[in-house]
């Protein structure tokens, strides 16, 4: 697309209401996404029931939010 156009698109998208610039924005992003992975879903549902069943267990290691903040801080600083 010409600078030209891309700027009148843009001109023309700012002109929009919020709820329809982020309709716009959700369809832009959406587009630039690969092929939808079919399987996902389905996995991140059999993963959220498996950590359930480990909490309802009570195997499950729980952490509160302040160790949970030192080691998200620890990882990122190996990063």
């Amino acid at each position: 697309m010409a600078k030209a156009n891309l700027s009148n698109v843009r001109t023309a998208a700012l002109e929009l209401d919020a709820p329809e610039r982020a309709e716009l924005a959700h369809d832009l992003l959406s587009s630039l996404d690969g092929a939808p992975d079919t399987g996902a879903a389905e996995a991140w549902d059999e993963e959220l029931c498996r950590r359930l069943d480990q909490v309802e267990a009570g195997s499950a290691r729980s952490i509160d939010r302040a160790e949970f903040r030192r080691l998200m801080q620890e990882r990122l600083r190996r990063l």
